[in-house]
């Protein structure tokens, strides 16, 4: 018995001593797969950034620069090479002005509803709205390319009679319902990471709830919401088939939305779906095109960076 005992304690620690062998080899595997995972991520980034730079680089070696960004006329598809114009303007417009348009739809309405969520809605209203808020973000952008043009167009042309069946407005009030939930769901968290002693105050000296909701906590979380406007900006400046379906393909440099107009991703769709040749300059073009929509997103992102720690160190 006393064998039998001292056998199975021997057993008891060599298995505890294997354990804590696999644990140690799992503690040290951990970093390293984690390391890699990262240096990947940043490799994947750096691999796409030099592909954007070598690209351009050639095609700004065979079209003038000050050309790129002072022309207004964009038709690298034109007959004959002295006919062919890239002036990046006229695919910057469009994309400016959808994105205005979106940000004009999205914005007050995504704001509006993280407001009713975090302050307003009780639990169980919580536990439904949301969960459909997140559904439609997951919805694919060509489903609402097709409700863009199917849909809001003719229904635009029944109050404006003279709008073209592609146009830039209906693309941007449909980008901008699609940036709602983006914007609702990320202010909705930032409004409600605010702790609830400043609710409790506020209350206590006889704030209404809506004093409460907009002079009290939108300011303290003002950093997270101005992160999901810039966010979700971002998100519209780079959409791709609701633009390509519902705005049509003609480049035009105008701010008008009833006019029909041509995105920077909406370009890159035409000029990849083989209407370029490989090695010409319609080519080269769409990596010019990807440069400049890679410089827009930078900006946002910089911007966004910047509004939040601003607001930090005010608030």
């Amino acid at each position: 018995m006393a064998m039998s005992s001292g056998q199975s304690i021997r057993d008891l620690i060599k298995e505890k001593k294997a354990k804590n062998s696999s644990g140690r080899l799992v503690e040290k595997a951990v970093p390293v797969i984690l390391l890699l995972t990262a240096i990947v991520s940043v490799l994947t980034t750096l691999g796409i950034l030099y592909t954007l730079i070598v690209e351009t680089v050639i095609f700004f070696s065979q079209v003038p620069f000050i050309e790129f960004i002072t022309k207004t006329e964009w038709l690298p598809f034109a007959s004959g090479d002295e006919n062919k114009v890239y002036g990046i303007s006229a695919l910057v417009s469009g994309t400016l002005l959808v994105t205005l348009i979106a940000t004009i739809v999205a914005v007050p309405f995504g704001l509006g509803a993280a407001i009713y969520l975090s302050e307003y809605a009780s639990d169980r209203v919580r536990r439904i709205v949301k969960p459909i808020l997140e559904i439609l973000a997951g919805i694919p952008t060509i489903v609402y390319g097709f409700f863009a043009l199917t849909f809001v167009t003719p229904l635009l042309q029944k109050l404006i009679p003279d709008l073209p069946f592609f146009n830039a407005l209906s693309p941007g009030i449909v980008v901008g319902i699609m940036i709602i939930p983006m914007i609702a769901s990320l202010s909705d968290d930032a409004m409600s990471s605010v702790p609830n002693a400043i609710r409790e105050g506020a209350l206590a000296l006889g704030a209404t709830k809506f004093e409460l909701a907009i002079k009290i906590i939108l300011p303290a979380a003002i950093s997270g919401v101005v992160a999901s406007f810039v966010l979700g900006i971002s998100r519209a400046i780079g959409e791709t088939m609701i633009v390509t379906l519902a705005g049509g393909s003609n480049p035009n440099f105008t701010f008008n939305p009833t006019e029909t107009i041509q995105t920077m991703t909406s370009y890159i769709v035409q000029a990849s779906t083989g209407d370029a040749g490989f090695g010409t300059t319609q080519y080269y073009s769409i990596y010019a095109v990807g440069m400049t929509l890679f410089v827009f997103t930078l900006l946002m992102n910089i911007l966004a960076q910047y509004i939040s720690r601003r607001f930090r160190e005010e608030y």
